[in-house]
């Protein structure tokens, strides 16, 4: 019965194209994790949001109006979202861990932006990074590779 519920709301709260292609589910995943950053404190800058843009359009090379479109949606599907799990599996099973270190150290680049790491922010970044099997060590690394460019900007 729960199953059942959750499946149900699972179907209104994800948007189709994810579940036909499986590159827009993993860049809609990362995109909201991104977004889920972004929204941890109080108010989201201009600078996060830049953060998050260049971060995205690094990780898949996407075309202005695709990578408005990703934004756009991702923050949609943020302010649905009732967890990190689904995202994260998503990105379990199409990213290396490489490419999950990428994301954690572009989740530190977002809250670094505007040159104040709120706790929610902080802890939005470890919990994602649990569930994405990233290291306490790649953890930090990334962190602090994240802290060092924003000081040097």
């Amino acid at each position: 019965m729960i199953q059942a519920l959750k499946d149900l709301f699972d179907h209104f709260a994800l948007p189709a194209p994810d579940r036909a292609d499986p590159a827009q589910a993993v860049q809609l995943a990362a995109a909201v994790l991104l977004v889920e950053v972004a929204r941890a404190d109080a108010t989201t800058s201009a600078v996060e949001q830049q953060a998050l843009v260049r971060a995205l359009q690094r990780t898949f090379v996407l075309a202005p109006d695709a990578l408005t479109r990703l934004v756009e949606l991702a923050t949609t599907t943020a302010h649905t979202a009732y967890d990190y799990q689904r995202f994260t599996g998503t990105l379990n099973d199409h990213f290396t861990q490489a490419q999950k270190i990428d994301l954690v150290e572009a989740m530190w680049q977002v809250a670094y932006a505007d040159d104040h790491l709120d706790a929610h922010e902080h802890h939005t970044i470890s919990k994602v990074a649990g569930l994405l099997h990233v290291t306490h060590g790649d953890y930090i690394a990334a962190k602090m590779r994240a802290k060092e460019a924003a000081q040097a900007h």
